[in-house]
């Protein structure tokens, strides 16, 4: 399993040689163990890839995002031939049990708002609406609570002022960090054998990443937690690394310390083995940092 991240923010070549990925810029060549990548974010549109390391890239499971000409993920590389999908583990996908996917999504909403109120009181907010609406969660969260909560947190965590829908640089950054956890989710549900656009509440036809968007939400609060510590105006190359770099952020996950990649391995499988049958108990404990790291990402070209 890889652990460095990639990100390419200028002019470059990338290709491949003797199982190494080669950058080429106008004034360096790096190379990188394909073994040691989990990540390569091609953070410019002034960059090309060959298709020999895209091949390379695919077969060694590493995720490959593209952004557009303003910075944003556009799209990302999708196996098309996992190693431990069967038709037996499609046909189990379909035909999750109901009782299975209703706690599952109950627990994971539950997760995400205990995560919320952790932000918050992180950034010294009074929490108690928050409190008070989990404590009105049910089964399958069926009174929508995960949205009520949503329209307070994000208020009380950036002002009152602040819409989710802006075209602001909060907004800009929140999105690319969900996106970057969004394409990690991604590739566990894969290397587990599983569909990624069927999913237990999501349903979008035109979302190919259903279940991914279902499974990410617990941990969407870190990406919160960290912008809502950053002092910027502008979008700039700086904060996408740092929010590229929260994949290594140190956190409690289910009583022992590990870096959110890690964390994200682990929870997902262990979702997914609670909605085959094959284990009885589902625990998602998630407790975020005492302090933002500003640790630099672990390659950048």
């Amino acid at each position: 399993m890889g652990w460095r991240n990639v990100i390419i923010t200028q002019h470059a070549k990338v290709s491949y040689s003797m199982n190494r990925i080669l950058v080429q810029t106008s004034s360096d060549k790096y190379a990188v163990p394909i073994s040691d990548i989990q990540l390569l974010l091609v953070g410019t549109t002034q960059a090309v890839i060959t298709s020999a390391a895209l091949c390379a890239l695919t077969e060694a499971h590493v995720k490959v995002i593209f952004t557009d000409h303003q910075g944003e993920p556009i799209s990302e590389t999708n196996d098309y031939y996992p190693t431990r999908r069967t038709a037996d583990l499609v046909r189990q996908q379909v035909t999750w049990p109901e009782a299975r996917i209703a706690t599952l999504w109950t627990k994971n909403v539950g997760s995400k708002i205990l995560n919320q109120i952790q932000v918050i009181d992180f950034v010294g907010g009074d929490t108690q609406t928050l409190v008070d609406e989990l404590d009105k969660l049910e089964l399958n969260d069926v009174t929508n609570r995960e949205a009520v909560v949503a329209n307070k947190y994000f208020s009380l965590l950036f002002g009152d002022q602040f819409y989710r829908r802006d075209f602001s640089p909060i907004n800009a950054a929140l999105n690319y960090g969900y996106a970057v956890l969004l394409s990690m989710v991604n590739r566990e549900i894969v290397l587990n054998g599983y569909l990624t656009c069927i999913g237990i509440h999501h349903e979008n036809n035109e979302n190919e990443f259903n279940l991914g968007s279902d499974l990410m939400e617990p941990f969407r609060p870190i990406v919160d937690q960290w912008v809502s510590q950053q002092r910027f105006k502008d979008f700039t190359p700086d904060i996408k690394i740092g929010l590229v770099s929260l994949l290594d952020l140190e956190i409690g996950f289910n009583g022992h310390q590990t870096i959110v990649s890690h964390a994200i391995t682990e929870y997902v499988a262990a979702c997914l083995h609670y909605l085959s049958g094959e284990t009885e108990e589902l625990k998602i404990e998630v407790k975020l940092p005492n302090e933002v790291s500003s640790d630099a990402i672990n390659s950048h070209v």
